[in-house]
């Protein structure tokens, strides 16, 4: 009678999903378009909703993201492994959504924009004014702190990156992004100090 020995089941791939970042950016490199198509599937939410905040149009949002990863995959023989893919491609998102601002053109008077369609609205007239007019208040005081602020923000308290990756993806150093938060907070706290 022959034993049966009980060993572990060999690692499945699952074409790469199970596999970290480092080692998928090097079979994407070498060509490998599934090893890519993880990447994307991995890190396509998040840098869709950093997009999203630097550029508050869905539209544009998904246009950036989906040029930051064209540029990606043509640039990824250039890409230094020993780097953090994840940290690159929010250099190349921001880069991506940066000049995005730069090219749009100037806003829409208020008189040019129709008014919206009435929805749940009208159910709590008065709460929904006031989130409206706190998302407003928001709005703008992101939109008056400086841009390395901002960015700095949004990466951080919207996207969770760790001080070291947000100094990487600013191409600054920890200290720089310790003091722009800082500053950006006291802004924040100071102009949403009314609705609290």
């Amino acid at each position: 009678m022959i034993e049966r020995t009980s060993s572990p089941p060999p690692e499945r791939d699952l074409g790469g999903r199970d596999l970290p970042d480092g080692l998928l950016s090097v079979r994407a490199a070498e060509g490998d378009e599934d090893s890519f198509a993880v990447l994307v599937q991995r890190h396509g939410s998040s840098l869709l909703a950093l997009a999203r905040c630097m550029l508050g149009n869905p539209q544009d949002a998904e246009e950036a993201v989906q040029d930051a990863f064209v540029s990606a995959w043509r640039r990824l023989p250039e890409f230094r492994h020993g780097a953090q893919f994840r940290t690159w491609m929010y250099r190349i998102t921001v880069n991506r959504c940066l000049t995005m601002r730069r090219r749009r053109p100037p806003p829409l008077p208020l008189d040019a924009v129709t008014e919206p369609a009435a929805g749940d609205a009208w159910s709590q007239p008065a709460l929904s004014a006031e989130q409206d007019a706190a998302t407003a208040a928001l709005s703008r005081a992101l939109g008056d702190l400086g841009a390395g602020q901002r960015l700095c923000w949004i990466l951080r308290e919207v996207q969770g990156l760790s001080y070291k990756e947000i100094a990487d993806v600013t191409r600054t150093n920890e200290p720089t992004v310790r003091g722009r938060l800082f500053r950006a907070r006291r802004s924040l706290q100071e102009a949403m100090g009314p609705w609290r």
